[in-house]
């Protein structure tokens, strides 16, 4: 499972990157990214600082995919497990929604892995990348 400070939980969140956010395309997987702006937080020993928000993620799959919950609940679960590994890499400041294709079910978890990491560095989410560096 996720840290609960990297999940993405609130529709109106999911809405906003949809709307405003970047969006890369796979085969199995599509990622939409939104960098957020910083936020001011007051604190009482110090004047205004501005924080970066840790990077938030959401994963949405339909019944397109499968009708089965067990079979898209194994598929959310193999994501999650592929960004646990990514989390240090990411850049801070980000919200993150994977929107799992229907061709996804013949994916094991190394695939996920690989994809997610494609999608990131073209949408120039991890750290140390930048427009054209693929790994």
């Amino acid at each position: 499972m996720l840290p609960k400070v990297n999940r993405l939980w609130h529709p109106q969140d999911f809405k906003s990157v949809y709307t405003r956010g970047v969006h890369r395309k796979t085969s199995h997987l599509t990622l939409r990214a939104l960098r957020c702006s910083p936020q001011a937080v007051k604190s009482q020993k110090t004047a205004n600082q501005t924080t970066v928000r840790p990077t938030r993620i959401g994963i949405s799959i339909s019944q397109k995919v499968s009708k089965q919950a067990v079979i898209r609940n194994r598929i959310k679960r193999q994501i999650r497990a592929a960004f646990r590994q990514l989390l240090p890499k990411l850049s801070s400041g980000w919200d993150i929604v994977i929107v799992v294709k229907p061709t996804a079910l013949e994916c094991n978890s190394d695939k996920f892995l690989q994809e997610l990491e494609l999608l990131l560095v073209q949408a120039e989410v991890i750290n140390g990348y930048s427009r054209g560096n693929i790994l």
